[in-house]
């Protein structure tokens, strides 16, 4: 039985990680009303749409994620990754999903998460 419950999990994990593309107040999932002004919170926006794969930590790395406690890649290459995905690795592009402030937002973010 328990073999078996990979399946699900997976398919979970899938579908957070692939969702909500055609929602147009979903870009700005990443900013409250009362924060507007502030810009989008990275952290929020991370555990959104990046946890399924990289864990609240950074390091669960499932489906082959990198591990963002080690990773050396510098910003710009971080927002690179975002934008674009890695389909290789299978990482979803996140441009048209999220603004280029949100996806900056979260690549800042991830340099919080090295150990």
């Amino acid at each position: 039985m328990l073999r078996y419950l990979w399946i699900p999990c997976l398919l979970c994990g899938f579908l957070l990680a692939c969702g909500g593309g055609e929602n147009p107040n979903f870009a700005n999932n990443g900013a409250s009303a009362d924060a507007s002004s502030a810009g989008p919170n990275g952290k929020k926006i991370f555990k959104t749409h990046c946890v399924a794969c990289h864990g609240v930590k950074g390091d669960m790395g499932v489906n082959g994620a990198a591990n963002l406690n080690v990773s050396e890649l510098p910003i710009r290459e971080r927002i690179q990754t975002i934008t674009h995905g890695r389909m290789e690795k299978g990482m979803t592009p996140y441009k048209g999903i999220l603004s280029p402030e949100e996806i900056k937002a979260v690549a800042e973010y991830t340099l919080t998460l090295k150990g």
